[in-house]
């Protein structure tokens, strides 16, 4: 595989990554992504929610978990209180009650503002692949393994990865943005 292909390989891990980091993040409506990668002491071994239970969406802003063991009910609902979410769990029988408040302006500019530092993470991690490629790059100049033309050819390349990379976390931004602001 080639230089550019590898940085290309990547940069789309590095986006999957991020995506599964951002959709994490509340929004204004429930969603079963909001809990289903919390972890739960199961038997000792922790385990996403998504596991251990299904998670269903009450509309407007309720989830549901039915717990398919009855013995870590009590465990499921600690792991959602003590996630950093501020979630409150009810419990009835096997099935636990997430209700979700309406969120307040405050809140809403916090998890933007976390959600930017998020962004920002991930770019310095594409920045950083690209110039570990570019000095990759270099090296095989240096040693006459590549001429100058592509050289160039390959760091304009990784430039073009580079820019799609963030143009992509800039396109879950704004989704994101727009979905926590409704």
């Amino acid at each position: 595989m080639d230089t550019i292909e590898r940085f290309k390989e990547q940069a789309r891990r590095i986006i999957e990554t991020f995506q599964q980091e951002v959709k994490g993040v509340r929004a204004n409506r429930a969603s079963t992504a909001l809990v289903e990668d919390i972890k739960v002491d199961y038997y000792g071994t922790p385990t996403p929610m998504s596991h251990i239970g299904s998670i269903h969406i009450v509309p407007p802003r309720e989830i549901q978990i039915q717990v398919w063991d009855k013995d870590v009910v009590q465990s499921v609902a600690q792991a959602i209180e003590s996630s950093d979410l501020g979630l409150s769990a009810s419990v009835e029988d096997q099935v636990i009650k997430i209700y979700l408040p309406e969120l307040s302006k405050e809140r809403r500019e916090e998890l933007i503002k976390h959600i930017k530092k998020v962004v920002e993470r991930f770019k310095i991690q594409v920045r950083t692949g690209r110039d570990e490629y570019n000095k990759e790059i270099e090296k095989l100049f240096e040693k006459k393994e590549i001429g100058e033309d592509d050289k160039f050819r390959l760091k304009e390349g990784l430039q073009e990865v580079t820019e799609e990379t963030n143009k992509s976390i800039d396109e879950v931004l704004k989704h994101k943005e727009e979905e926590i602001n409704q």
